[in-house]
């Protein structure tokens, strides 16, 4: 039987396996909105631990973090240090945010934000910058995917069709259980991608290099370039600074307001489920350093992938590994993908339905509920469109989406902390910070010392909230009251 058959069998078992557990994971969940959107807020620590690892390290870490470690070498570590930045300011934030969540019946981000500062326009401004920021990032995690299957498939099954039928399997379990399905997924796909990406991350050093060091020496002595800190652009020019060091920053503030990982913060059980979940997380970086080793040990394998992002499928198709584990690899690299695209379809409906549509037009729960199965097959349709594109980098498209996420920390920290922003200061904060971070994102030639246009958003957003909302009337000590104590 030839490899590739043997893989698609590993593969076609695994995809299965994954839709069973998600399917059965609903079956206790109820069919209100609150059991859809935020799983009853049933979560326990272990499905919080690998429903928030899993869903922040996927495609984007399983692929693009190997390809930037073999293409721009040190530039990858960017990756690790936002990592563990980016999650610790939700050890203060998170079990306020699921406090309020608990006793005003919040199941999404943009429900707190505009119940501190109320308005439907600003509640659909932040569901329709919320959906343009989750198209790229699951477009990147259908490349992925695909990517993934085409190349130990030898080419026999493309892109299309393995994206097609992965995020087939997605779909369906989203559409049936929402996020008790996304949670217990999450949990088995994490605990199998670690042990895969250590598996292979300590193994293709010693078999080729006879050991990390030993790697690392070879490295130093042919390509020392690799090495030196902050790294290689894309072109392989020595990446500036400016744009390493705002890569960090942007991506760390970001990180926890991404919608899908912030509604996290509403399904916990309880306030030291989420501090335990904050205080666990640095460990699931770890996953992390195998990663880095993967890419690492291509910089002087013989031959070269079609692109960066495929280097940890050739690495382990080159090396001759027998079919069964190239099978495993390949379902390890999907459950990479998998566990983070499912979250960003349930949250990419919930927040459009709950934050968007829901503002305008009075929907019963029933009829919440269908449209968001719906909005999730149209999200899941779009960026599977945009998946099929060739010159995409995994690792850009998530860079480009943190320029808009990363608007959303300043109308949060606003909500929970200062009692004289007004609902005018935020809108105009947002707005004026989203357009910045466009503009310069389209023009990346005019960029301040070569910054994340994320932060260059930030640096107008946060001005222009403070400057309006002091220039305008405060809210009501009554309103007030609700949200501090």
């Amino acid at each position: 039987m030839e490899q590739w058959v043997v893989v698609t069998i590993i593969i076609t078992a695994y995809l299965g396996l994954t839709l069973t557990i998600g399917l059965l994971a609903g079956r206790k969940q109820s069919d209100s909105v609150a059991g859809y959107v935020a799983a009853d807020r049933s979560f326990g620590l272990l499905v919080m631990y690998f429903v928030t690892g899993a869903s922040v390290f996927s495609a984007f870490a399983f692929l693009g973090g190997p390809g930037w470690a073999y293409s721009r070498g040190a530039a990858a570590f960017y990756i690790l240090a936002y990592g563990a930045l980016g999650m610790a300011p939700f050890y203060w934030i998170g079990p306020r945010v699921a406090k309020l969540g608990r006793r005003h019946g919040y199941v999404t981000q943009a429900q707190l934000i505009t119940g501190r500062f109320p308005s439907r326009n600003l509640s659909g401004l932040i569901a329709l910058l919320s959906l343009i920021a989750f198209v790229p990032y699951v477009t990147l995690q259908m490349r992925g995917a695909g990517i993934v299957i085409e190349a130990v498939t030898d080419g026999n099954v493309p892109i299309w069709l393995g994206s097609a039928v992965a995020y087939g399997i997605v779909i369906a379990y989203v559409l049936s259980a929402g996020a008790m399905a996304v949670g217990w997924t999450n949990t088995f796909q994490g605990i199998f991608m670690v042990v895969i990406a250590w598996s292979l991350g300590l193994y293709l050093p010693n078999a080729l290099y006879g050991g990390i060091g030993e790697m690392f020496t070879q490295i130093v002595a042919e390509r020392p370039e690799l090495l030196d800190p902050p790294g290689l652009t894309a072109t392989g020019e020595p990446w500036s600074w400016g744009a390493y060091s705002t890569f960090i920053l942007v991506s760390a503030v970001g990180l926890m307001m991404w919608p899908h990982l912030f509604m996290k913060a509403f399904t916990a059980k309880d306030d030291d489920t989420l501090r335990r979940t904050v205080i666990l997380f640095p460990t699931f970086q770890l996953f992390l350093i195998p990663v880095f080793l993967i890419g690492f040990s291509g910089v002087l394998f013989p031959g070269s992938p079609p692109s960066s992002d495929f280097i940890l499928p050739f690495m382990i198709l080159e090396t001759e590994l027998p079919a069964l584990v190239v099978g495993l690899f390949c379902a390890g690299a999907l459950s990479a993908s998998m566990s983070t695209g499912d979250a960003l379809l349930h949250a990419s409906a919930s927040v459009v339905v709950e934050d968007g549509v829901q503002q305008f037009v009075d929907l019963d729960e029933r009829s919440q509920r269908r449209l968001m199965q719906g909005l999730v097959l149209l999200t899941g349709a779009t960026a599977y469109i945009f998946a099929q594109d060739p010159d995409s980098s995994l690792v850009l498209l998530l860079a480009s989406a943190y320029g808009i996420i990363a608007q959303f920390a300043p109308p949060v920290v606003a909500a929970l902390y200062w009692r004289r922003a007004t609902t005018s200061g935020v809108i105009a904060g947002l707005i004026a910070g989203a357009a910045t971070a466009f503009i310069f994102w389209q023009n990346p030639q005019f960029k301040p010392f070569d910054m994340h246009e994320g932060i260059v958003g930030l640096l107008v957003h946060i001005p222009v909230l403070v400057i309006v909302s002091l220039a305008t009337e405060p809210q009501s000590d009554e309103h007030l009251d609700t949200f501090f104590e």
